[in-house]
């Protein structure tokens, strides 16, 4: 009988510590510049692997979610690899949806991450990469971690030095924006249709504060100068984030923005009296948001903890500190897939 092989794998979410929207291009995608920055918070992804001549793939979970990226995932996989083999999966929500965490595409690389290595397939980080940006904008940024630039549609990544392992609290409302609804109100306003000289100038001020960002977040007030260009849009649309936001600020928050295109907010706070004033300023709204403590997480704890939850299944051979993490069951295969 053929042994089935599992792991139970961290989906870890993004925020946008900063984001500048540009001008929409000829694809009919707007330009970004943004800071992608992983957190402690998670998705669970029960992911197990059975060789088989045919293939099957099962999917359960927390929340029905249509056409759910892992599955997306895993087929993408399949194709690339002309491969077989039972595949099932049970995730666990736990990243807000609709929030602007980038929970959805954390899940996809998940299973770009975790799968190859349970199957024995050999994927560089070039075609994996291509693959997460066939499926979504987000997905390329959870295969690399930590603190990185984001250009063009956020497939174009560089990464920043690890920032301070600040403590964050995320205030995640019961608010639904839709992300293209809040592309078209950008669209429609007059900072959506810049000169070529404000876009210089947007390029620059955002350049200006990365290379702030890079040398610490909260020196010389740096925190406070970071900016969400969809705040301008969302929030006369939605006062309550704008009053989320304000607490977050007094309660020391810095810095405090929304992440994405919302409805999540995030404040960065130097002491854990900090953020637990911050809770209970925020349990006094009505209606009340959702909170959720969590941690910066810097590529070298977020690799780490992929090395860890895949141990079983890497190569022995190894120091055990390749990324991508590479299969034990892939030993003696003529594999770049």
């Amino acid at each position: 009988m053929v042994a089935t092989r599992h792991a139970r794998l961290k989906a870890y979410a993004k925020l946008n510590l900063d984001l500048k929207v540009l001008n929409r291009g000829e694809d009919g995608f707007h330009e970004l510049r943004s800071v992608f920055q992983t957190v402690s918070i998670f998705d669970s992804l029960d992911l197990s692997f059975t060789p088989a001549r045919t293939t099957e793939l099962t999917l359960e979970g927390s929340v029905d979610i249509p056409d759910n990226l892992v599955l997306r995932a895993a087929r993408l996989l399949l194709a690339h690899v002309k491969g077989t083999g039972r595949i099932d999966m049970r995730l666990t929500k736990r990243i807000p949806m609709g929030a602007g965490m980038g929970g959805g595409s954390a899940d996809a690389a998940a299973v770009l991450l975790g799968l190859p290595v349970l199957a024995g397939w050999r994927i560089s980080m070039e075609n994996l990469v291509r693959m997460g940006a066939e499926l979504g904008s987000d997905v390329p940024f959870f295969l690399l971690g930590g603190a990185a630039v984001a250009l063009g549609r956020g497939t174009e990544l560089y990464p920043l030095p690890d920032l301070p392992s600040s403590r964050v609290l995320i205030a995640a409302p019961a608010i639904h924006v839709s992300t293209p609804e809040a592309y078209r109100g950008f669209a429609r306003s007059s900072h959506g249709k810049l000169t070529e000289a404000q876009r210089i100038q947007y390029i620059d001020s955002f350049q200006s504060r990365v290379w702030r960002l890079g040398t610490s977040l909260s020196t010389d007030g740096v925190g406070s100068q970071v900016e969400n260009d969809f705040e301008g849009v969302v929030f006369p649309r939605h006062p309550q984030l704008k009053s989320i936001l304000k607490n977050l600020q007094k309660s020391g928050a810095d810095p405090a923005r929304m992440t994405g295109s919302g409805s999540a907010l995030f404040g960065v706070f130097t002491t854990q009296n900090q953020v637990q004033e911050a809770q209970a300023a925020l349990a006094r709204l009505r209606p009340q948001p959702a909170t959720i403590p969590a941690t910066f997480l810097s590529r070298g704890r977020y690799r780490a903890a992929w090395w860890r939850q895949l141990q079983e299944h890497m190569d022995g051979n190894k120091d055990g500190k390749q990324w991508p993490p590479q299969s034990r069951y892939a030993q003696g295969r003529r594999n770049e897939q």
